[in-house]
Protein backbone atom coordinates (compact mmCIF):
# COMPACT_ATOMS: atom_id res chain seq x y z
CA UNK A 1 0.00 0.00 0.00
CA UNK A 2 1.31 3.42 -0.92
CA UNK A 3 2.34 5.94 1.67
CA UNK A 4 0.39 9.21 1.52
CA UNK A 5 1.73 11.77 4.01
CA UNK A 6 -1.03 14.03 5.33
CA UNK A 7 1.18 17.16 5.31
CA UNK A 8 1.61 17.19 1.51
CA UNK A 9 -0.64 18.19 -1.38
CA UNK A 10 -1.19 16.01 -4.46
CA UNK A 11 -2.22 16.08 -8.10
CA UNK A 12 -4.31 13.53 -10.02
CA UNK A 13 -1.19 12.94 -12.18
CA UNK A 14 0.71 11.70 -9.07
CA UNK A 15 2.97 14.61 -8.16
CA UNK A 16 3.28 15.77 -4.57
CA UNK A 17 3.83 19.35 -3.37
CA UNK A 18 5.25 20.61 -0.08
CA UNK A 19 4.98 24.33 0.59
CA UNK A 20 7.94 25.76 2.51
CA UNK A 21 7.69 28.73 4.85
CA UNK A 22 9.35 31.05 2.30
CA UNK A 23 6.67 30.33 -0.32
CA UNK A 24 8.75 27.86 -2.32
CA UNK A 25 7.02 24.70 -3.54
CA UNK A 26 8.99 21.44 -3.44
CA UNK A 27 7.76 18.90 -6.01
CA UNK A 28 8.24 15.16 -6.41
CA UNK A 29 6.37 12.06 -7.51
CA UNK A 30 4.25 10.04 -5.13
CA UNK A 31 4.99 6.66 -3.62
CA UNK A 32 2.09 5.30 -5.67
CA UNK A 33 3.72 6.59 -8.88
CA UNK A 34 7.12 5.07 -8.12
CA UNK A 35 5.47 1.73 -7.27
CA UNK A 36 3.60 1.75 -10.58
CA UNK A 37 6.76 2.65 -12.52
CA UNK A 38 8.99 0.02 -10.96
CA UNK A 39 12.77 0.42 -10.87
CA UNK A 40 13.57 4.01 -11.86
CA UNK A 41 16.73 4.28 -13.96
CA UNK A 42 16.78 7.82 -15.41
CA UNK A 43 15.47 11.33 -14.71
CA UNK A 44 15.26 14.40 -16.88
CA UNK A 45 14.45 17.49 -14.83
CA UNK A 46 13.73 21.09 -15.86
CA UNK A 47 16.63 23.52 -15.96
CA UNK A 48 17.06 26.00 -13.14
CA UNK A 49 15.58 29.32 -14.25
CA UNK A 50 12.91 27.79 -16.47
CA UNK A 51 9.45 29.30 -16.05
CA UNK A 52 6.70 26.69 -15.95
CA UNK A 53 2.96 26.94 -16.45
CA UNK A 54 0.70 24.87 -14.22
CA UNK A 55 0.13 21.39 -15.70
CA UNK A 56 2.99 21.82 -18.22
CA UNK A 57 5.08 18.72 -18.95
CA UNK A 58 8.44 19.63 -17.44
CA UNK A 59 10.30 16.42 -16.61
CA UNK A 60 10.55 12.74 -17.46
CA UNK A 61 11.10 9.73 -15.25
CA UNK A 62 12.15 6.47 -16.89
CA UNK A 63 11.93 3.05 -15.35
CA UNK A 64 12.67 -0.43 -16.61
CA UNK A 65 8.96 -0.57 -17.56
CA UNK A 66 8.24 2.79 -19.19
CA UNK A 67 8.89 6.52 -19.43
CA UNK A 68 6.43 8.86 -17.77
CA UNK A 69 5.95 12.61 -18.02
CA UNK A 70 6.06 14.77 -14.90
CA UNK A 71 3.75 17.78 -14.84
CA UNK A 72 4.32 21.07 -13.05
CA UNK A 73 1.53 21.15 -10.47
CA UNK A 74 1.88 24.94 -10.15
CA UNK A 75 3.12 27.88 -12.18
CA UNK A 76 6.48 29.30 -11.25
CA UNK A 77 10.20 29.53 -11.84
CA UNK A 78 12.45 26.53 -11.20
CA UNK A 79 14.94 27.61 -8.54
CA UNK A 80 16.56 24.24 -7.79
CA UNK A 81 16.74 20.66 -9.00
CA UNK A 82 17.70 17.67 -6.90
CA UNK A 83 21.14 16.71 -8.19
CA UNK A 84 21.26 13.73 -5.83
CA UNK A 85 18.13 12.29 -7.49
CA UNK A 86 19.62 12.92 -10.94
CA UNK A 87 22.78 11.08 -9.91
CA UNK A 88 20.87 8.21 -8.26
CA UNK A 89 17.32 7.98 -9.73
CA UNK A 90 16.73 4.78 -7.77
CA UNK A 91 16.57 6.97 -4.65
CA UNK A 92 12.97 7.75 -5.66
CA UNK A 93 12.13 4.06 -5.27
CA UNK A 94 13.74 4.05 -1.81
CA UNK A 95 11.79 7.10 -0.55
CA UNK A 96 9.65 9.05 -3.00
CA UNK A 97 9.02 11.82 -0.47
CA UNK A 98 12.67 12.40 0.44
CA UNK A 99 13.82 12.33 -3.21
CA UNK A 100 12.18 15.56 -4.34
CA UNK A 101 12.67 16.55 -7.99
CA UNK A 102 12.61 20.35 -8.22
CA UNK A 103 11.64 23.53 -6.39
CA UNK A 104 9.50 26.36 -7.72
CA UNK A 105 9.21 30.00 -6.77
CA UNK A 106 5.47 30.38 -7.29
CA UNK A 107 3.92 32.79 -9.75
CA UNK A 108 0.23 33.54 -10.03
CA UNK A 109 -2.63 31.75 -8.36
CA UNK A 110 -2.26 28.29 -6.91
CA UNK A 111 -4.63 25.84 -8.62
CA UNK A 112 -6.55 23.47 -6.39
CA UNK A 113 -4.56 20.48 -5.18
CA UNK A 114 -5.73 17.28 -3.49
CA UNK A 115 -5.25 16.61 0.20
CA UNK A 116 -4.14 13.14 1.36
CA UNK A 117 -7.70 11.88 1.76
CA UNK A 118 -8.77 13.02 -1.72
CA UNK A 119 -5.59 11.59 -3.29
CA UNK A 120 -6.19 8.24 -1.55
CA UNK A 121 -9.73 8.21 -2.97
CA UNK A 122 -8.42 9.07 -6.46
CA UNK A 123 -5.88 6.25 -6.56
CA UNK A 124 -8.44 3.80 -5.14
CA UNK A 125 -10.56 4.47 -8.26
CA UNK A 126 -7.72 3.61 -10.67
Amino acid sequence: MSQIPADLHYTPSHEWVRFEADGVAVIGITDHAQEALGDIVFLELPETGRVLAAEEVCAVVESVKAASDIYAPLAGKVIAVNQAALDAPESINADAYAAWLFKLRLAGETPPLLDATAYQAAIAEE
